[in-house]
C-alpha cells in the first residue's frame, strides 16, 4: 500500500479561520470588499511594522503596484537577485524594463552587497543607474537590507524587498523588509501562513499605499460614475482569502517555530552523513526557515539531489530543486548577469525538504530514514 504523501510545504489551519470565513458569509462581504480586508491589512501592519499595507491578489501582483509607483517604465533596468522565483521578476517584464541579475552571497544565499555596491559605482560613471533595486529574501533569510539601503541611497535608487518567502522573518531588531520604499509580502497556498491565494504591499509612505489600493482596483476615481485617469488592475484580495489570512497570521509565531524546530531535527538528525550542509543563517537576522534546504557534495559521497529528490518520491515524499537561477532561464536567454557561480552551486547542489507544520513525528522520522537509506547504499 503507498504510504501517505507528505507535501512540500502544505496548508496548515489552526481552525480560527472558518470562525472568520462564516463572519464574512455572514456579513455577505464576499466580494472584494468589506472590513475583513481591512482586518488583514491590520494585521499585516501589526506583524510587519509598517504603517501602511495593501491587500492584494499576490506578492507578484504587490511587486507589480510598487514597481509602477516607482516610476519604472520601458528601457529602465530593475537590479535584482538571480536566485529566485520568477514571480518576483516577472512584473519587471509586465512594465516592459529590463532585469539585470545579480549572484549572491554563498554566506546568506541573498544579493551578494559586495557584487552590488561595485556594478552600482560603475553604473554611477556610466550615466546609467538602475530606476529600482529588488532585493530578495531567500527562502526566508533576509538580505542584508540596512547594507542594500545605505548603497542605493547614495545614488537615489529607491529600493523594492520582495519578501514574500520572510512572513514572519527578523532582520536585526525588526520585520524583513522594514525600511525600505516597498515590502512585498506572498500569502500563496505554500508559504508560512496563507491567505490561500493573496498578497500585500507596505510601507511607511501611505500616500503611496493609498495609490497602490487605487491602482489594484482599476484606477477608479472617487466618482459615483467610473471615472478613470489612468488604467489600473484587478488586483483586490476576496474576503474570504482574508478572513483566511487574518486567522493564520494570529499563530504566525507558532508556525516560525515549528519550521525552525524542522529545520534543527533535519540538520541534528542527518549532519552527520558525508557531503551533506544545510542553509546557512545570516548573523543579522531570524529565518522563518519557510524551507528546510539540503546542499549535497557528490565528491564528498553524498548522492546527486535529483537521486534523492527521486528517492524521496519513490516513498510518496515531495521534495524539490532549489529555485533555477533567473538567469539560466530561456525565457532571459541573453539578460546580463553580475556573477553566478554560486547561484549556479546552489542549483546545481541544492534540494528543498518536506517544511510543513503540520508534519507528525513519525513523517519526520520517514523523511529521515529515507534519506539515510541513501548513503547506506552508498557505502
Amino acid at each position: 500500500m503507498t504510504p501517505p504523501r507528505i507535501f512540500l510545504s502544505p496548508p496548515h489551519m489552526s481552525g480560527r479561520e472558518r470562525e472568520l470565513v462564516d463572519e464574512v458569509f455572514a456579513s455577505n462581504y464576499v466580494a472584494p470588499a468589506g472590513p475583513m480586508i481591512g482586518r488583514f491589512e491590520d494585521a499585516v501592519g501589526g506583524v510587519t511594522g509598517h504603517a501602511h499595507v495593501a491587500a492584494v491578489s499576490s506578492g507578484t501582483a504587490a511587486i507589480h503596484l510598487a514597481l509602477r509607483l516607482a516610476g519604472v517604465g520601458a528601457g529602465d533596468e530593475v537590479w535584482t537577485s538571480s536566485l529566485t522565483f520568477i514571480g518576483g521578476v516577472a512584473p519587471i517584464l509586465y512594465e516592459k524594463a529590463t532585469p539585470v541579475f545579480f549572484d549572491v552571497s554563498p554566506e546568506t544565499w541573498t544579493i551578494d552587497v559586495d557584487l552590488l555596491a561595485r556594478a552600482l559605482d560603475e553604473a554611477a560613471g556610466n550615466g546609467r543607474l538602475p530606476r529600482a533595486v529588488i532585493p530578495v529574501d531567500l527562502y526566508g533569510q533576509s538580505c542584508d537590507l540596512d547594507a542594500i539601503l545605505a548603497l542605493c541611497a547614495r545614488y537615489d535608487v529607491p529600493v523594492i524587498v520582495d519578501s514574500a518567502e520572510a512572513v514572519g522573518t527578523r532582520y536585526k531588531d525588526r520585520h524583513a523588509g522594514k525600511g525600505a520604499l516597498f515590502a512585498a509580502y506572498s500569502f500563496n497556498g505554500n508559504k508560512i501562513v496563507t491567505s490561500s491565494g493573496g498578497g500585500a504591499l507596505a510601507s511607511d509612505d501611505g500616500a503611496l499605499i493609498e495609490r497602490a489600493r487605487m491602482l489594484s482596483q482599476q484606477a477608479r476615481e472617487p466618482a459615483a460614475h467610473y471615472e478613470h485617469e489612468t488604467y489600473g488592475y484587478n488586483y483586490r484580495l476576496s474576503s474570504l482569502c482574508a478572513a483566511v489570512g487574518v486567522g493564520q497570521l494570529e499563530i504566525l509565531s507558532e508556525r516560525v517555530a515549528r519550521r525552525r524546530e524542522i529545520f534543527e531535527t533535519y540538520r541534528a538528525a542527518l549532519g552527520d552523513l558525508k557531503g551533506i550542509g544545510f542553509m546557512p543563517e545570516a548573523g543579522y537576522g531570524r529565518a522563518n526557515r519557510w524551507l528546510s534546504i539540503a546542499t549535497l557534495d557528490e565528491e564528498q559521497g553524498a548522492p546527486s539531489p535529483e537521486h534523492l529528490r527521486l528517492a524521496l518520491e519513490a516513498e510518496n515524499i515531495e521534495a524539490r530543486p532549489v529555485w533555477k537561477p533567473m538567469h539560466r532561464q530561456p525565457v532571459f536567454r541573453g539578460a546580463r548577469h553580475v556573477g553566478g557561480a554560486v547561484s549556479e552551486r546552489l542549483f546545481a547542489t541544492g534540494l528543498c525538504l518536506p517544511s510543513g507544520t503540520a508534519m507528525s513525528e513519525a513523517d519526520m522520522a520517514r523523511i529521515v530514514a529515507t534519506i539515510r537509506a541513501q548513503w547506506e547504499r552508498r557505502a
